[in-house]
């Protein structure tokens, strides 16, 4: 898009929509996941600093990142 075509009422709320539902499909998913392993993900990487959790939760958001935008791009 060239100019201020993103700001037109329809560009922009659909854009806004697309953001949220990525945020709320990755949101769902980390809590499926958080479900899914036998110890709590949060209170493992904050309260006990297991950083190697903490790589494996970064690289899986970044995973269902990636896969949210291109669905939601294609």
């Amino acid at each position: 898009m060239t100019g201020i075509e993103w700001l037109k009422p329809g560009v922009f709320l659909g854009s806004m929509l697309f953001a949220l539902m990525g945020v709320l499909v990755f949101w769902v998913c980390f809590v499926i996941i958080d479900k899914f392993t036998p110890y709590d993900l949060w209170e493992e990487i904050v309260a006990k600093h297991n950083m190697a959790l903490a790589v494996v939760v970064a690289a899986m958001c970044l995973s269902i990142g990636l896969i949210v935008a291109a669905s939601i791009h294609g």
